[in-house]
């Protein structure tokens, strides 16, 4: 009992930072103002007036509230958790799929999950003074980017 309270109420908490979420600030797109920031306003505007009310931004937790609660209890166990959790995880490894299944077996095999081409560049453009090593201050950089989310392109997603 004590186990599936703690678990849901992570997962509300989780919910109520969605809207945030949501608005485009994380995984990896142009931050606000980029490709997916844009996808997150028009599902969020609905009344479709081009801008997010208060009440418009709050609606997103609750739906995605309603949407965890899968036998309209009112409350989401550690099993409905599990469920959404399996569902969007399916999903993201259904994006890296398409991307980095480069000979499309429908399985990622170790090379093409490293993806170290991709390592290499970013690797290359962090390392700002060309000595073949990160200093602090290049992670530092790393992170800001990573948290801005020009680490990975515009209309990429996260995998």
């Amino acid at each position: 009992m004590k186990r599936t309270f703690i678990v849901a109420g992570l997962v509300v908490a989780s919910m109520a930072g969605g809207s945030a979420y949501a608005f485009g600030g994380h995984k990896g797109g142009e931050g606000h103002g980029g490709e997916r920031g844009k996808m997150r306003l028009e599902q969020l505007d609905l009344n479709k007036d081009g801008k997010l009310s208060l009440e418009e931004l709050q609606a997103a937790p609750l739906k995605r509230f309603e949407q965890g609660d899968t036998n309209g209890d009112g409350k989401i166990t550690a099993e409905e958790a599990a469920a959404a959790a399996s569902t969007r995880a399916q999903k993201r490894f259904e994006k890296m799929l398409k991307r980095r299944d480069t000979d499309k077996d429908g399985a990622l095999s170790q090379a093409e999950m490293l993806d170290t081409a991709r390592q290499a560049e970013m690797f290359a453009e962090l390392d700002a003074d060309k000595d073949g090593f990160l200093s602090q201050d290049e992670m530092r950089k790393m992170r800001k980017m990573h948290k801005m989310g020009k680490m990975r392109g515009e209309g990429k997603t996260r995998d």
